[in-house]
């Protein structure tokens, strides 16, 4: 299983992934064979060098992160990937190989991260849940989200 998080910088996907690692972490969750990792875009850029925010240095970090997930969820992780994934088609790729809940963020307060605005982002179309963070809480977000995995059918008897 893999959660996508996506959204402009600043919609609370870093935020939103680590309270979600942290949930199923202290839960039997984490007592189960499969292993929960997350995956962040800052975390990922500095890993693979890659600080090249055009659009085709975008198209790398995003391919980058979709390899390094697939290849965790086929060897039985639950991945959590936190990126801006501003480029619908790419994500609909991924939702083509592997069961992913993408998770679109968005906000209209301001956050401190309005300078890294992508002009380029494609919203999600389908098959997806889209969660204002400028109006709802973090709890009730976090909230929603389990609920997805648990719509999806994911076993999350503890939560």
């Amino acid at each position: 299983m893999i959660v996508w998080f996506t959204g402009q910088p600043g919609s609370g996907k870093t935020t939103l992934a680590t309270l979600l690692l942290k949930r199923l972490k202290e839960t039997q969750f984490s007592e189960r064979e499969e292993l929960v990792v997350n995956i962040d875009g800052d975390g990922l850029r500095e890993t693979f060098k890659n600080k090249d925010y055009s659009h085709s240095g975008r198209l790398r970090n995003i391919s980058s992160a979709q390899m390094v997930a697939r290849w965790l969820d086929a060897n039985g992780f639950f991945v959590i990937v936190s990126l801006v994934s501003p480029y619908r088609w790419q994500r609909e790729e991924l939702k083509k190989t592997n069961d992913v809940l993408e998770i679109y963020l968005h906000t209209k307060e301001k956050r401190g991260r309005e300078a890294y605005h992508v002009d380029d982002y494609e919203a999600p179309l389908k098959d997806f849940i889209a969660l204002n963070t400028g109006t709802a809480g973090i709890d009730l977000c976090l909230y929603e989200i389990l609920n997805a995995l648990v719509e999806k059918q994911y076993p999350l008897s503890d939560l």
